[in-house]
């Protein structure tokens, strides 16, 4: 099972230390409790390893590059001026260094700098000129009729050719982000080699996922390493892992990589698929016999039967991560032994796997960017349909459309910007298994694939950059601030979400961040919750209003459906009371709800700067009639920013026949201000402080706490709930009626009076507009 940790003021780690609870449920709020019944070794050794690796990230460490040679031919003398403007431009990036100066320790977000506008705070661009030539050279491997059945005639073939190994040494060498990758990823690989290979554990239902995402991670470390330093050490280690992922040790001699949770074996063939190319000139002819035997039998065969027969579910309708990880492990599997085999297999699974991703892994990217199932659900998906991307250009030279045949499907960079706030996702619905090797490192594909370099600046800052794929798929010549010209809102209006991301600032890791959503309760693949009107809220470097995440994977009938009656409404996370909505008569919302939306903001920009001057009338709402998702009752929810974004207004108003519960999760500790009336509650983290006050509050109204519990009235789920310990409920409750609820949020700001705070007046919702509140 994934530790149990308080995101909020508690410590997280790297994703590819030793420890790794951030990624095991990348949550970044409220005590995400196990989705599995293990413990896993990895994490209880992680905060240590945490502060190397973040030192290294930053400072730099022991350089795993191989030595190169000067040429005696006197050719260096030819290319004097271009290596003078390459040199003049290494010193200008390694002297503005990286942007972000340090990582914050309990949400692992990037720290930005203060500081007035400089001239390396620009827009986000590819450089050109003199500093190409810090750039990757040109690959000569051009075919002009590309097939996936043609693979380039050298090693590596997959996602990182040769040219781009030879040329790395000196890239890292100019460029302060590849440096710090490079250095983390050997502390890394550092850390595996004293490890034991990794123990098979079936996980019930999850299967052997984490096994599986756990080897293609140390394989990915130990093959760089060996490639960056030519020490067999790393080849060596590398073989151990190979060895005993198909040793009798490791599963059922039928069928030892879990075909039927295929997930498993997809992340298994592309282990091998990895060890097998990129340490293709250190194998020996037997250990190559071995790594394809094992590969057929337990990979691509069942690969085979599960694309032609309806094993394969994945294959059919499912625009989401399963189809973009199955078919991706599948076709990297087969490039990797492509002419090495005489099977056929590989073959056969190319002329199917890349097609299949093109109708549907392509398409789990909606028109509006968002990811169908969740944003937590967004890094599988895309890094799989990114490295079969990528292995396809290199390997063959073409991606056959997988990038280009789903027109929006760049606009999903966008999504992952937005749905990022100061302290994390707006992590609704399921986080999915741990992550172990799915990072957000497609953005640097898709940025230089897209032309879209504020995504990769975006990710560059990111913890989770330090590891071998964006090593290669990093542009050296990118340049310039993500955040320079990027809109604080944004609006994501497809039905199937319809969500806001709206905030007062970029870089600042105290701003002011508001997440909402209405949209539909079905059509995610089942990762949803019942959460029509759900938000999260940061400020001041704290999550106050938070996700509880995913339950327990393992639970019966957990993924039964997403119809009305299903077992998964039973569980408190995934039932309606257990979100940031509002409750009606304690029942769930209707799976058939529609809501409609409306949207305007301000359209306010941050400059180059990391310091954002804020207008005073700079504001962004969002509205919604969410009426379609409660039985008969008219609820209509706002929230907008106020005062220059300093403040935050959460309006509702409902009519309804029966009880109305207003809800709200949070880890801090609440204080109900019962002199008032019960109208104001302080909730506080740390030395951080919330002021939370009803306006024109209905009479009998007021504030009350619970713990995340279910009510007694609720319906007995298959199996007891998960525990929630640390996490409180905000709760206003009333009879039914008709009410008008405005909760106004206060943070309460360092340097800030009372009387710098505002008092919005009372406007009904469908009169919101821009200027409504002035």
């Amino acid at each position: 099972m994934a530790t149990n940790y308080n995101a909020i003021g508690g410590n997280q780690t790297s994703p590819y230390g030793s420890g790794d609870p951030y990624y095991n449920e990348s949550s970044g709020f409220i005590t995400p409790h196990p989705t599995k019944k293990r413990t896993s070794n990895w994490i209880k050794v992680g905060v240590p390893v945490l502060i190397l690796v973040i030192v290294g990230a930053v400072v730099g460490g022991v350089l795993g590059s191989r030595s190169t040679k000067s040429k005696s031919d006197g050719s260096a003398s030819s290319n004097a001026g271009s290596e003078a403007a390459a040199s003049s431009a290494a010193s200008v990036k390694l002297e503005v260094g990286r942007f972000a100066s340090a990582t914050n320790s309990a949400y692992m977000m990037p720290v930005y700098p203060s500081t007035t506008n400089t001239a390396a705070f620009t827009s986000p661009t590819f450089l050109a000129s003199a500093d190409s030539a810090l750039a990757w050279p040109k690959d000569t491997f051009q075919p002009q009729k590309p097939s996936v059945l043609s693979v380039r005639p050298d090693r590596p073939r997959l996602i990182a050719p040769a040219y781009k190994w030879k040329a790395l040494p000196t890239l890292i060498q100019n460029d302060p982000y590849l440096k710090g990758w490079n250095d983390t990823i050997f502390g890394n690989a550092t850390n595996y080699l004293s490890l034991p290979p990794v123990k098979y554990h079936m996980d019930n239902d999850s299967g052997i996922l984490d096994n599986a995402r756990e080897i293609k991670m140390r394989i990915k470390a130990f093959a760089y390493a060996y490639r960056m330093t030519n020490d067999t050490k790393w080849v060596d280690r590398a073989w151990a892992e190979v060895q005993n992922a198909g040793s009798d040790a490791f599963g059922p001699a039928e069928d030892k990589w879990n075909s039927v949770h295929f997930l498993d074996t997809a992340e298994l063939s592309a282990a091998y698929a990895i060890a097998y190319d990129w340490l293709y000139d250190m194998w020996n002819e037997d250990q190559k016999s071995q790594m394809r035997a094992t590969l057929i039998k337990y990979g691509l065969q069942f690969g085979l039967t599960a694309s032609t027969t309806d094993a394969g579910w994945w294959r059919k309708n499912t625009t989401g991560n399963w189809n973009c990880v199955c078919n991706s492990g599948l076709t990297l599997a087969s490039l990797a032994i492509l002419n090495d085999d005489t099977s056929g297999i590989p073959e056969q699974l190319l002329g199917l796997t890349v097609e299949n991703a093109k109708q549907n892994c392509a398409l789990a990217t909606i028109d509006d960017g968002s990811w169908a199932e969740t944003a937590n659900y967004w890094y599988f998906g895309t890094t799989g349909h990114a490295e079969m991307s990528s292995a396809l250009l290199t390997a063959t030279g073409s991606h056959y459309g997988l990038l280009d045949v789903n027109s929006n499907f760049f606009k999903t960079g966008i999504y992952h910007m937005y749905v990022y706030g100061p302290t994390s996702l707006f992590d609704y619905g399921d986080h999915g298994p741990n992550k172990f090797s799915s990072t957000a490192n497609s953005m640097h594909l898709y940025a230089d694939q897209y032309k879209q370099p504020q995504f990769s600046l975006f990710q560059r800052e990111q913890h989770d950059s330090a590891e071998p794929w964006s090593m290669f798929w990093y542009n050296p010549t990118i340049s310039g601030a993500f955040w320079d010209g990027a809109a604080l809102d944004h609006f994501f209006d497809n039905d199937l979400d319809q969500w806001a991301s709206m905030r007062s600032s970029w870089t600042d890791n105290d701003a002011l961040f508001v997440a909402i959503k209405a949209g539909k309760n079905q059509g995610h693949q089942t990762h949803n919750d019942l959460d029509a009107g759900d938000f999260v809220l940061d400020a001041l470097g704290t999550r106050w209003a938070g996700e509880l995440g995913s339950g327990d994977y393992n639970s019966p009938r957990y993924f039964s459906s997403d119809t009305q009656d299903s077992d998964r409404w039973k569980y408190y996370r995934k039932m309606t009371e257990g979100q940031n909505t509002i409750l009606i008569n304690n029942a769930n919302q209707n799976v058939a709800a529609a809501p409609t939306i409306k949207f305007d903001s301000t359209n306010t920009s941050q400059g180059s700067s990391t310091v954002v001057d804020i207008p005073k009338d700079s504001t962004a709402f969002w509205t919604s009639d969410l009426s379609s998702a409660y039985f008969g009752a008219s609820v209509k929810r706002g929230i907008r920013m106020l005062n220059a974004r300093r403040q935050v207004l959460i309006q509702d108003e409902i009519n309804s026949q029966n009880s109305v519960q207003w809800r709200m999760h949070t880890n801090a500790t609440i204080e109900v201000d019962t002199t008032g009336g019960g109208t104001s509650a302080k909730l506080t983290i740390g030395d951080k402080t919330m002021l939370v006050t009803m306006l024109n509050p209905p009479t009998g109204a007021t504030f009350s706490s619970s713990d995340a519990v279910r009510m007694p009235s609720d319906v007995t789920p298959p199996i007891p709930d998960q525990e929630n310990p640390g996490v409180k409920v905000l709760i206003i409750s009333l009879p039914a009626g008709t009410y008008n609820l405005q909760v106004l949020f206060n943070p309460q700001w360092s340097g800030m009076a009372s009387g710098d705070f505002v008092t919005p007046k009372a406007v009904a919702l469908d009169d919101w507009s821009l200027t409504s509140h002035d």
